[in-house]
């Protein structure tokens, strides 16, 4: 082809493109001119021909360079205006938005939320793993081989991430001056923290604050030794001078004052097996258990540290351990703790009385209440565990008071370590190596900042929402537990296994579930938070005693409330916001959300909303399915212990939730060597199970409402669908010491991270489609197990 019909090949294309025909059909007629003027052309030498040729090329490229821009730019133009936005587009201005960048199909998401969300998804990462395979090492490997636990700590995983954030806010506020027309409740947080950071008072009063308690408790008889004065103890007598002092009055029997669960409107007294210094499921093994000769030999250094003498310490501190192994033995498992009904046992003082005729319970009972209650003998008492104040009676009976005082007085010692000397402190973290495998404590405003935050929960959480809380957070999470609370009642709906009448009660339950998100609003008054607080009074320069006042407030403060009504909406119960975590209450029929888990990798506005749902909609969901699992289920609507099921639905609900138990039993965390226990675990997996399901099919509704969202950059391959798998997993990457996972498994309610992304999503139909998992593969079993 000649050069005049290359020239005019391409710009027949170009003039095809009608907008620009004008100007081109210049240009065109223009380089035709040049070509045929053979005069011109001859004269010129063969340089000058190649650059006139060259020029013209090089400006028929700019052009057709120029025409496909400005094409690209009105075909953008016309589209964008009907794709979907993410969060952050949606909560922005159109002159703030920054570009999109398109795929061959799709958006990809550049704003700084989005860039900060791939980072972070790419850092935990391991893509190298077969998502089908395990998705836990596909989501977390990397936040696994990259993640070191720092001395002081246990374990790392994402809540741990957002509360050390949340301690440096806390500890800005509390170290802010008082200033002189600050609210009571301040000042007290401020003092108290004050105190905690004065280590220069605490060691100079040495041991002396809980040696004096002692004494005036009557005295810890391997210190006192043949001076200790045997006919002045009885133990009841010891349980009321706790109460007086500040310290448990449970070291015995547990004594409460809690909500009726057969009448959620009133208050009952209930009567529980005692709380031990170690855990039942250790203790129940024995002497020759690892961790319980670390606690006895914890138990003696610190007598010894205190004054004793080792050997008397050794021989009488063995006897007191094993009567409190005893006390472990009589108690009940946790296995066996799950029926609510079979620990709801009510007895009038007169009944009580009567069966346990060894205790004077009308004395006991009006002691722990005074000066503010008095009952009498048609008083009801709630009774846990009756099988364990029988055996409680005869062990009493047959131990000497030597030994019951060696084990009351330890405990008291062993509450009191946190807030006396280093040399006190430092065994007691040995202790604390032993048991979690951290090596470390926390730096002293680390543990400064937690003392305060659990003490005086209220008023560092009223600082805390008014400085750091994102007010949009509080509207965007509520708006998300009812898309996921709508799921789940299709949920309820569409399930075959459930009669009508079953149906029914559940959905009503659903419908009634109420939802506390962030913090009630009483906390931003200070008036009433004064009012809560009217009372309590804090010394920078005494540490200990401090934390028996809070103690003992809070002690009255609850066995007041025996005579008072139950307000399920009251705002003290909900008033703990700076707390990364979430709860379920059987006996509200209600989810709590505090305004501390409403951030990080949990929640963010800006953000695409499948990252939020799959990340903070999985806990609501989780939530929420509580209220079906196998302990919430045996509550109704109005948060009562009633049997509302139909028995042939019970009986199917039993049978997948055994399919749920079997499951997670057969998991075994291979470092450790240890099967997860299926039964104590139960609950938390099947509102795992629940949870995810209600948070995708929300998404899902989400989508058909604002239309697909956009990708994120460098995770182009990943639909959206596939990314809100991935935040779902990414909360639950965690690493553990070995120690801290032994703990876990044997005395925890929750699996670790890994069986909480394994157990659910291999239980979806849902994830293995979209991930095109094939049938029989880890991720894709051919047996599922589903309660909801």
């Amino acid at each position: 082809m000649s050069q005049e019909g290359r020239f005019a090949t391409t710009l027949e294309f170009l003039l095809s493109r009608k907008k620009y025909r004008t100007q081109v059909t210049v240009r065109y007629r223009f380089v035709c001119a040049i070509l045929t003027r053979p005069s011109f052309w001859a004269r010129r030498t063969l340089l000058e021909k190649r650059l006139i040729v060259a020029s013209v090329v090089i400006s028929i490229m700019a052009i057709a360079f120029l025409l496909a821009f400005l094409a690209a730019i009105y075909v953008r133009s016309n589209r964008i205006n009907y794709l979907p936005q993410t969060s952050e587009m949606r909560l922005s201005s159109p002159q703030s938005m920054p570009p999109a960048v398109y795929g061959s199909d799709y958006e990809i998401c550049y704003t700084p939320g989005c860039i900060h969300t791939a980072s972070k998804l790419l850092s935990n990462m391991d893509q190298s793993v077969d998502p089908c395979d395990d998705f836990y090492s596909f989501s977390c490997g990397s936040f696994e081989k990259n993640t070191r636990i720092p001395d002081d700590k246990s374990s790392v995983n994402t809540f741990s991430i957002i509360t050390d954030e949340l301690q440096e806010q806390i500890r800005a506020l509390l170290e802010e001056p008082i200033t002189k027309d600050e609210a009571h409740p301040f000042v007290l947080a401020k003092t108290l923290y004050r105190a905690c950071m004065n280590k220069s008072v605490i060691e100079a009063r040495g041991a002396k604050p809980l040696l004096d308690m002692m004494k005036g408790l009557g005295g810890w008889p391997v210190l006192e030794g043949d001076n200790w004065n045997e006919r002045a103890f009885a133990w009841d007598d010891s349980v009321f001078r706790f109460r007086t002092a500040g310290y448990s009055v449970d070291y015995f029997l547990d004594f409460s004052i809690s909500v009726d669960v057969k009448n959620s409107t009133k208050r009952i007294i209930d009567l529980d097996q005692a709380s031990l210094g170690l855990s039942r499921e250790y203790l129940s093994h024995g002497f020759d258990d690892k961790l319980v000769q670390a606690y006895y030999a914890y138990m003696v250094d610190i007598s010894v540290l205190l004054g004793a003498d080792r050997k008397r310490a050794e021989t009488e501190l063995r006897e007191s351990l094993n009567f409190e192994i005893t006390l472990a033995n009589i108690s009940l498992p946790l296995e066996k703790r799950r029926n609510a009904t079979a620990l709801y046992n009510p007895m009038t003082v007169t009944q009580l009385q009567k069966r346990f005729p060894k205790v004077d319970w009308m004395k006991y009972i009006n002691r722990l209440l005074s000066p503010h209650i008095h009952i009498n003998m048609d008083e009801v008492v709630i009774v846990n565990v009756p099988t364990y104040i029988t055996s409680l009676e005869q062990i009493l009976e047959n131990t000497p008071k030597r030994v019951q005082a060696n084990y009351v007085m330890w405990r008291v010692a062993g509450a009191s370590i946190s807030y006396l000397t280093d040399e006190l402190r430092r065994r007691q973290l040995s202790y604390v190596t032993a048991l979690s495998g951290k090596t470390e404590r926390e730096s002293r405003w680390k543990e400064c900042v937690d003392t305060t935050s659990m003490s005086l929960s209220i008023s560092v959480g009223a600082l805390y929402i008014r400085k750091f809380f994102d007010e949009n957070s509080k509207k965007n999470a509520l708006e998300m537990v009812e898309d996921i609370r709508e799921q789940f009642r299709r949920t309820l709906e569409e399930v075959e296994w459930m009669d009508d009448k079953t149906r029914r009660a559940a959905l009503a339950k659903a419908d009634a579930m109420a939802a506390h998100i962030a913090y009630p609003d009483e906390m931003l008054s200070d008036e009433k938070l004064s009012e809560f607080y009217d009372g309590l009074v804090m010394s920078e320069d005494k540490l200990m005693e401090s934390v028996l006042n809070l103690t003992l407030f809070g002690t009255d403060y609850l066995f007041k409330k025996l005579r008072q009504p139950v307000n399920k909406t009251d705002w003290v119960t909900h008033g703990r916001p700076a707390i990364v975590n979430a709860f379920y209450s059987s006996i509200e029929n209600s989810i709590q959300f505090p305004a501390g888990i409403l951030q990080g990798a949990f929640f963010s506005a800006l953000r695409p909303a499948y990252m939020n749902y799959g990340a903070i909609g999985f806990v609501i969901g989780h939530e929420i399915t509580h209220g079906f699992d196998d302990q919430g289920r045996q509550f109704d609507k109005d948060g009562n212990l009633v049997d509302w099921w139909q028995e042939e639905t019970k009986q199917k609900y039993l049978k997948k939730a055994k399919c749920i138990i079997d499951q997670y039993s057969n998991y075994t965390v291979e470092e450790v060597g240890l099967k997860l226990n299926g039964v104590n675990t139960q609950g938390e997996n099947i509102a795992d199970n629940g949870g995810i399901k209600g948070a995708y099919h929300a998404y899902e509704a989400w989508v058909k409402r604002h239309g697909e969202e956009p990708r994120l950059p460098g995770l182009e391959k990943y639909t959206p669908k596939q990314l809100f798998w991935l935040s779902a997993a990414s909360t639950w990457c965690s690493v553990y010491r070995k120690e801290a996972m032994k703990l876990r498994i044997t005395t925890g309610f929750h699996a670790p991270g890994r069986f909480r992304v394994l157990g659910p999503l291999s239980n979806m139909e849902e994830f293995s489609r979209d991930y095109s998992c094939p049938l029989g593969s880890p991720m894709n079993p051919k047996i599922k197990c589903k309660v909801w």
